[in-house]
């Protein structure tokens, strides 16, 4: 047996957990929040990119521009399915090693591509798919994560792991724009493209500047991480979860929430960019992903305390207002000012999509817990909790797969709803529809006095 695979884990004991539970529990986590943070860096460093391509001489339709922001959503997604099952089978030490590792492919391929004005459109759509693969190493990562940590604590680890690993986006949306402008790697980094008044970009140290810190933590993975041996599972012994009716209740869910999130935050930039171009909005749209990631981050202990039902519930009461407010703002987008607005109700949306991400998984154990102790009631409570931990690691990352695509529906939304009605105001009030659902899903299933499991 390997020195990296844990044979005893029982953190629901708490002689164990104090004498050397948490130690190594903690260790795996922030082994593996600088390495979500890097995915999820590399999944939407699109969102900058596309904006940019212009620029230095890529004459793409805004049609063309928004697919490609988008695009890394629909494979990141779709990769998630796959990801979600991946930790029981291969190990966590193991695949969180061998996925960010693959987060090179992407970073290194635009890096070469933005410097040629001759590379296709087709080769820049191929890189957004691989940027994809940088989306799917979230449901892996926090189905691992799961596995470490004590019912009472879990809220909180996945919200810290998560929440960090979604400030990803923000520190590269923040970074990116700096690097971009100098020379940061000298001539190994290759010439500049000259933009048309004259000044110069180094777009391709958007992918390069990620390389060095993707290979220190596929290294940090490999050798400082752990498998845990109970949490074999194949995909068989997961695939029951396409059986609870709360898997597919908390899908919906999470694409509120997240799919929200990580779908604003990919449609950001070039949103503010087309409805407000005096506004040199790229400067500060960092600032929605920061928001949403430390509200995730923060946040996991309120539905510790008070019930992810009931979080999530007001949550989405609040995205729908702020969605409102956004309109609103939309609408008067020629008066002085608008643009603050617009930009304030923005951050309460992402405001609200952290707090939301933190408290749908923290609903998740508590769900599949109670259920497994309604279908197993009077069995061993070990055998109980263990079934319980596997449905719910399964679920998170399933989840997460299907919430995932809201990196690509809500920029591909914007760009419909532009090319068809001359605005993004069509796609909004689709979402504030989504988000009445949601509320009454929540409320119905998790949140009112008499629900079918009150969490």
């Amino acid at each position: 047996m390997s020195p990296h695979v844990l044979t005893q884990w029982q953190p629901e004991d708490s002689t164990f957990w104090q004498d050397q539970g948490r130690r190594v529990a903690r260790r795996n986590l922030w082994i593996s929040i600088p390495a979500l943070l890097l995915a999820f860096s590399v999944w939407l460093v699109w969102s900058v990119v596309v904006a940019k391509l212009p620029a230095i001489g890529f004459a793409y339709s805004t049609g063309q521009l928004f697919w490609l922001a988008a695009l890394p959503g629909l494979s990141g997604a779709t990769l998630r399915i796959f990801y979600s099952f991946m930790v029981p089978i291969f190990g966590g030490r193991r695949w969180t090693a061998l996925s960010t590792a693959s987060l090179l492919f992407p970073a290194l391929g635009i890096g070469f591509a933005v410097q040629n004005p001759a590379t296709p459109y087709w080769v820049f759509v191929a890189l957004a798919l691989l940027c994809g693969l940088g989306g799917g190493n979230f449901a892996s990562s926090m189905a691992n994560i799961s596995f470490f940590y004590p019912k009472a604590q879990k809220g909180n680890a996945l919200a810290l792991n998560a929440g960090l690993g979604n400030a990803g986006v923000s520190v590269m949306q923040f970074t990116v724009p700096l690097v971009i402008t100098a020379a940061v790697f000298g001539t190994l980094g290759g010439a500049p493209q000259t933009l048309s008044d004259g000044g110069q970009l180094w777009l391709q140290n958007a992918g390069f500047i990620w390389v060095p810190f993707v290979a220190v933590a596929a290294i940090a993975a490999w050798f400082g991480m752990n498998d845990i041996a109970d949490a074999q599972a194949s995909f068989s012994d997961q695939a029951v979860i396409f059986k609870r009716k709360h898997n597919w209740i908390m899908c919906w869910l999470y694409t509120g929430t997240f799919g929200s999130f990580i779908g604003y935050s990919a449609g950001f930039p070039l949103l503010a960019t087309t409805q407000f171009p005096e506004a040199d909005a790229l400067r500060f749209v960092f600032l929605g992903p920061l928001v949403g990631a430390l509200s995730r981050a923060a946040t996991g202990w309120v539905s510790d305390k008070y019930g992810g039902g009931r979080v999530t519930l007001w949550m989405f009461v609040l995205m729908i207002a702020a969605v409102l407010g956004v309109l609103y703002f939309l609408g008067i987008k020629e008066q002085s000012g608008a643009f603050w607005g617009f930009f304030a109700m923005f951050m309460v949306l992402f405001l609200a999509t952290g707090i939301g991400n933190a408290s749908t998984f923290q609903m998740i154990p508590v769900i599949f817990l109670k259920e497994a102790q309604r279908l197993n009631g009077g069995g061993d409570e070990e055998t109980i909790r263990r079934s319980a931990d596997k449905e719910a690691a399964a679920t998170i990352g399933f989840t997460s797969a299907i919430a995932a695509y809201g990196a690509f529906f809500i920029p591909k939304s914007y760009g419909t709803s532009i090319s068809s009605t001359g605005g993004p105001e069509a796609a909004l009030w689709a979402f504030i529809i989504f988000y009445v659902t949601c509320t009454a899903v929540t409320w119905w299933f998790y949140a009112r006095r008499n629900a079918e499991i009150r969490c």
